[in-house]
């Protein structure tokens, strides 16, 4: 999504250009596929969108894709506690001023409007603190609200990750109210919403899109501050000196190709599964995601006849077979839509062993700027510092930034 980003801002700036892509698609993380044991498409990954992610919606609006994002029309977030069967719903008003604290129906039950304050403790943050050490884990709170949030949004178990990634998040979305933090997901796809329309605006503009292009190495000036060729597998682009290079790349292979770039090289794991079941759901309900307390998922997405879960930080459960993850997550799956637990499971594991790197206190001083050394380099990824979590939103944003950064030398 970072290399889409850029690409398109650049070619809606009237530039000429070119993409390389080492798989046979685009999108990275971000994409959708038809799977033959579902016969069905899924997404590779799932994905929870906000309202008041500026730079995805900026980006949608371009590519003319923004009517796919679907989701209810207030802000609404629904929990069940599978341990017990409770179920609650939290629900910010529309409005800056957050009223809603004060109405314990729209609360995290037996929690206090006192308790929400607790997030402007984010505010004041240190990079060197986690979540743990900011937010007490003993809080009403955390188990039902704060940690299902925080380690969806930074793929990092709570006593491990950076507290100071969640205030920017909190600040644009909960932090503006309601109408910033309506929960939203894909209508059809996540390839239908972020990468088709893209390509198809790309090739409008003329950019030239190579699948199957892995990037082997990169050839620097005499001088080392200029990128004079990129080399292939199969060809070798020379790069004249008033053309730039943007590498969009996962943080490993940026730092393999460029050894001078720092980069965290921890990551953490994602699982998914997407279960097809016998009943089908309008698309457009309200109430097309749940969060899972106390089971194996802590999501659950509904879109028609589908069903998926993710599992974030899920480093104890990436090793497991297939059946077993399955079976794990499909009680979960029964509790929250009242199904029977023997209900036929037709199931897709989707395990993303390096989703996003580990977003500590420590990684964070490892994140790579735009700017590098080299005068016609820039740099973007959900890895470089964005000054916002490693999603879709800050995928976009490192895209943009690279783009402008081009645009104004």
């Amino acid at each position: 999504m970072a290399g889409l980003a850029a690409a398109v801002k650049l070619s809606e700036a009237g530039h000429l250009v070119t993409l390389y892509e080492a798989a046979s698609h685009a999108g990275g993380r971000c994409r959708s596929f038809h799977d033959t044991a579902l016969d069905c498409v899924i997404d590779n990954g799932n994905h929870l969108l906000l309202s008041g992610n500026t730079a995805v919606f900026k980006f949608l609006k371009t590519i003319g894709a923004e009517h796919t994002l679907v989701g209810p029309k207030e802000a609404i977030f629904k929990f069940i506690d599978v341990r017990d069967g409770k179920r609650w719903s939290v629900r910010p008003n529309m409005g800056r001023i957050p009223w809603w604290i004060f109405c314990a129906d729209r609360r995290v039950p037996r929690s206090s409007w006192v308790d929400y304050l607790s997030a402007l403790k984010l505010f004041y943050a240190s990079p060197n603190k986690t979540l743990t050490e900011i937010l007490s884990p003993s809080g009403r709170l955390f188990e039902r609200y704060w940690e299902p949030l925080a380690v969806s949004v930074l793929n990092t178990p709570a006593n491990q990750a950076a507290a100071s990634l969640l205030w920017p998040v909190f600040a644009e979305t909960f932090g503006r109210g309601g109408y910033a933090s309506r929960p939203m997901i894909a209508r059809k796809g996540l390839s239908d919403s972020f990468v088709d329309p893209a390509i198809t605006l790309l090739t409008k503009h003329k950019a030239k899109i190579k699948f199957g292009s892995r990037l082997k190495r990169i050839e620097k000036s005499a001088g080392m501050k200029h990128i004079k060729s990129l080399v292939f597998a199969d060809q070798k682009v020379s790069i004249p000196k008033n053309e730039a290079v943007i590498l969009a790349l996962p943080a490993s292979i940026t730092g393999s190709l460029m050894t001078e770039v720092k980069f965290p090289a921890v990551h953490n794991p994602i699982v998914n599964v997407h279960f097809k079941l016998n009943l089908h759901q309008p698309p457009d309900s309200p109430v097309n995601f749940i969060g899972i307390i106390g089971g194996t998922a802590e999501w659950l997405f509904v879109r028609g006849d589908i069903v998926s879960i993710t599992i974030s930080a899920a480093n104890k459960h990436v090793s497991k077979s297939a059946e077993e993850i399955i079976n794990l997550t499909w009680s979960d799956v029964a509790s929250a839509l009242g199904l029977d637990v023997n209900t036929p499971k037709q199931a897709r594991v989707v395990k993303e062993k390096r989703a996003t790197f580990a977003q500590t206190p420590e990684s964070l001083k490892l994140r790579a700027k735009t700017n590098t050394d080299i005068s016609n380099l820039k740099l973007a990824g959900d890895w470089t510092d964005t000054g916002i979590p490693a999603t879709i939103e800050g995928a976009i944003r490192s895209g943009y930034a690279a783009a402008d950064s081009i645009l104004n030398n």
